[in-house]
């Protein structure tokens, strides 16, 4: 319970609009309880019979999560996948090149099964112009 109340410590002083926490399903009372007290939404995600994810946050942001309709995080597609690392505050570049990468992956993938080769093609390399003024 420790790293909750850190988290919604860090939710209360603006450091996150949008917390994931995940726990034992043992703590779901007194996590629903303290939410409920301080006036913060949420949404609790059933991982396994033991286990929870816990979002809480910004009522926009549960919105988003709710209509995202989860079963689990690693059947969301590449889109919400990237809309949530993004939500939860997670490095936008970092974001960026996860969601590219699995698009790119997913997509040659796909090629190869229809018996589809690719050449990959480097990038141009550009040299950067400084402006004097």
């Amino acid at each position: 319970m420790r790293v909750f109340t850190h988290h919604l410590h860090e939710y209360k002083k603006g450091l996150r609009t949008l917390v994931l926490h995940t726990t034992n399903a043992k703590n779901r009372d007194t996590i629903e309880k303290r939410l409920e007290r301080a006036a913060i939404e949420y949404y609790i995600q059933e991982v396994t019979e033991t286990k929870i994810n816990v979002f809480f946050g910004n009522l926009i942001c549960i919105e988003v999560i709710k209509q995202m309709n989860l079963e689990s995080l690693s059947s969301l597609t590449d889109e919400e996948d990237f809309i949530l690392g993004t939500m939860l505050g997670y490095d936008r570049v970092k974001q960026c090149e996860r969601y590219l990468k699995k698009k790119r992956s997913g997509s040659i993938n796909n090629l190869e099964k229809v018996g589809c080769k690719l050449k990959t093609v480097s990038p141009p390399q550009t040299d950067a112009i400084s402006v004097v003024g």
